[in-house]
């Protein structure tokens, strides 16, 4: 049959169709940007162009004073940026290793305890000892107060976590681990081996959000840090917070010194985020392979 001269080939439609899909993909992605670059915009302004400008993709009155503010204690700043780093690489590693072990465990349907341990894995995410159990627990028997192992340990298992892994280790073929173990492959090395080779997209993911959670976390430390040392990033960041509410509230304590607020709170904004998008850079690949794990049925 000849084709009518008037219609596109196959190839030449999709070709279009694809460009039209990343115009709009692109055009979104260029509006997703613009709230961030009027948050860094903001943090370089004074606080009387909020009041005159509000805010806008360029700084009408450019000015460091709220990075001055910030930077006043510089060694305070550094030390809880390498208190960050370090709790959230070590928990987000060791979590990592221990949920997918976790996971890997009560996916196999020849354990003997899977189901009790899935049973118990998920009951704690419906009930919970109570904050002045744990409290109680964490100071009085673990003493772990004023410890850097405090930002570390109660987020090492999130029960969430091991679900959506053991959804994933559960959709590999079985006949690989059979067949490794027919060769005599033993119980660690198929998992370390087989396993998480292939799982490499749900433990990115999964990795990720450890990160983040690691990353972000203040309520740690307002419950069980009292030493500056030890502060986390976020958390001495809720404190110059507080401060700075506290002054604006009682203008005889700022003894006349012009504190800009508003700027100050995108300034930490762009302090906290900016580290952690680096890691999403790695891991973007994976990413959307791995937000699909849940879906996969057992």
């Amino acid at each position: 049959m000849i084709q009518s001269a008037n219609r596109k080939p196959l190839g030449l439609r999709l070709k279009q169709s694809n460009l039209i899909v990343h115009f709009f993909l692109l055009l979104f992605s260029i509006t997703a940007l613009i709230p961030f670059v009027m948050l860094i915009s903001a943090s370089f302004s004074t606080e009387v162009s909020f009041g005159k400008y509000g805010y806008s993709l360029f700084p009408q009155d450019f000015s460091l004073q709220a990075y001055e503010y910030l930077f006043n204690d510089f060694g305070q700043i550094i030390n809880s940026y390498f208190i960050t780093i370090v709790v959230t690489f070590v928990g987000s590693s060791l979590g990592l290793l221990i949920m997918s072990l976790l996971a890997y465990s009560i996916s196999r349907k020849d354990f003997k305890f899977r189901k009790p341990l899935s049973f118990y894995v998920f009951f704690t995410m419906l009930f919970n000892g109570g904050l002045v159990p744990w409290y109680i627990l964490i100071t009085q028997y673990l003493h772990l107060k004023n410890t850097i192992f405090v930002l570390i340990l109660p987020y090492l298992v999130v029960p969430w976590f091991v679900l959506l892994l053991r959804t994933y280790f559960g959709g590999l073929p079985t006949e690989l681990f059979e067949a490794a173990k027919m060769d005599g492959a033993s119980e660690w090395r198929v998992f370390f081996q087989i396993a998480l080779p292939l799982s490499t997209p749900a433990l990115a993911t999964i990795g990720l959000f450890s990160m983040l959670q690691y990353w972000n976390d203040w309520w740690l430390a307002l419950l069980f840090i009292d030493d500056r040392k030890l502060f986390p990033l976020q958390y001495l960041l809720y404190t110059i917070q507080s401060n700075i509410d506290a002054i604006s509230q009682n203008p005889e304590m700022n003894m006349g010194i012009i504190i800009p607020t508003q700027g100050v709170r995108m300034a930490m904004a762009v302090l906290a985020i900016g580290p952690i998008i680096f890691a999403f850079l790695f891991v973007q690949k994976y990413f959307v392979r791995g937000i699909t794990l849940g879906g996969i049925k057992e």
